[in-house]
């Protein structure tokens, strides 16, 4: 351990600092400290979080030294720990009078203004502080992206970083900080870029293919995405965030059958996961193991009895297997967890109509369809329900006031459409088909059976030719 000329290490000057200045305050005494010694201690707590005692020694040391710069700028930092950006401004202000030619002070004020919002004017400060002379170019952008970095403000910090990448090529931490901005304003392109480059680098960093899989689910580049969570994996076999990843893109691929055991592996690590729980139910239900399915549900209603999924899930098994009255009780139980998702308003629906309730079955799209205008397949079963009952005509006055209200929704326009041609209205019926099939065309398949075909006029036979619908 290096030691200075009276024989003691800088660690040891730190600690004999700390202990007189803790026991100056367990004392209740007044102790005088010289500027170094004050300096030491500041940084000791800031370095190990501790603002509150931070705060306490800054205090004290601008009182026994108050025309010291620096202690003055490390108070200016303790209040910026503190989130006392308009004090730390004011007293920046002061400080740039005194020692101009200082960029911490720049950068301090750079990062009050940041914590205020106005991130043109910590532009303008931090770029001043790169015009100051300094020898310390680089320990200056390394600051400021850290500022910028703490403070969310990822697309700003971009340009600085990609100078620090060129000045320091060496420090390949900076590729991945690069990566990351990039990723967090979904400049993907750029991201996957330099996640690649910093893994050329250092290929065993589970962080940066975990990052990176991420990134080619969202692209929904799903091999290659699955690829970088097996590397995450082979790399760190307890990033169960990756595993978990895993299982949702086989699940969301239909890969059920592969995605049982990557859900029961997570599932070992952590036990309590109602979600992966529900998602391997959810599996199990799609390859046809009710059984298996059911337990699970079970099991995840165990651990979050409020968290909707698990009894949506045991809906759907209870109503594909025609037990209606047992559906109802899940999915009204889900809907009172869960009231703002239209799919579990759907199914609700459809097991009142399956119960012959039609009026709650009608009530319960209209809930869906409110929540999502979008929901082709309840504006199919509502018109199913309609043209069956022979409610066509009745029911216009009520599906074009909608229809003012959610404008021109693919759904509405084919149900419409289909009214008016059962009302014997043609041309509305046209106009309303045309929009339906130039919003979406390939739903029409969900509608076909509310259209009857002796009703077809030569228009609308040959707009349904054109779009290959007949």
């Amino acid at each position: 351990m290096e030691k200075d000329k009276y024989g003691f290490s800088y660690e040891e000057e730190v600690k004999h600092a700390v202990q007189k200045f803790e026991k100056m305050r367990k004392n209740n005494e007044n102790y005088f400290f010289d500027v170094i010694e004050f300096e030491t201690i500041i940084d000791y707590y800031i370095e190990s979080n501790n603002a509150s005692k931070a705060f306490e020694a800054a205090t004290l040391a601008s009182e026994q030294h108050p025309n010291s710069v620096s202690i003055q700028l490390r108070k200016s930092r303790v209040l910026l720990d503190k989130g006392r950006a308009v004090e730390a401004l004011r007293l920046l202000k002061k400080l740039e009078s005194i020692e101009p030619g200082n960029h911490e002070i720049y950068i301090a004020k750079g990062t009050a203004l940041g914590m205020l919002g106005d991130i043109q004017g910590a532009k303008k400060m931090f770029d001043y502080s790169l015009t100051l002379e300094s020898e310390d170019v680089e320990n200056i952008l390394f600051a400021i992206t850290s500022v910028l970095q703490n403070l969310n403000y990822y697309e700003h910090l971009i340009p600085y970083m990609l100078k620090l990448v060129k000045m320091e090529p060496e420090f390949k931490a900076h590729l991945y900080d690069l990566a990351y901005a990039y990723e967090k304003i979904e400049d993907f392109e750029n991201s996957i870029i330099y996640y690649l480059q910093y893994l050329e680098e250092e290929p065993f960093s589970d962080s940066a293919w975990y990052n990176l899989g991420i990134i080619y689910n969202k692209l929904e580049s799903y091999e290659k995405a699955m690829e970088a969570y097996d590397y995450a994996l082979a790399i760190n076999s307890q990033n169960t965030f990756a595993l978990f990843n895993k299982g949702n893109i086989l699940s969301n691929i239909d890969k059920y059958t592969d995605a049982i055991p990557v859900y029961h592996e997570y599932l070992e690590n952590e036990p309590d996961s109602f979600e992966a729980m529900t998602y391997l139910a959810e599996c199990y239900e799609k390859i046809g193991e009710v059984t298996m399915a059911r337990k699970y549900y079970q099991e995840a209603i165990e651990l979050a009895p409020d968290f909707a999924d698990p009894w949506f899930g045991l809906g759907v098994i209870a109503l594909n297997t025609g037990n209606t009255d047992d559906s109802l009780i899940y999915f009204r139980k889900a809907v009172r967890l869960d009231d703002e998702n239209p799919e579990i308003w759907y199914l609700l629906g459809k097991a009142h109509y399956s119960n012959g309730e039609k009026k709650a079955a009608l009530r319960c799209f209209r809930e869906a369809l409110k929540l999502d205008a979008y929901f082709d397949e309840v504006w199919a079963d509502l018109g199913n329900i309609i043209v069956k009952d022979g409610l066509a005509e009745k029911a216009l006055p009520y599906l074009e006031h909608a229809y003012k209200v959610t404008g021109d929704v693919p759904g509405i326009n084919y149900l419409l459409a289909s009214f008016y041609l059962n009302s014997g209205s043609a041309e509305k019926a046209f106009r309303h088909l045309t929009l339906a099939v130039n919003l979406d065309k390939d739903i029409f398949s969900d509608f076909e059976d509310i259209f009857p075909r002796s009703l077809f006029t030569r228009k609308i036979k040959k707009l349904l030719e054109e779009n290959s619908l007949m």
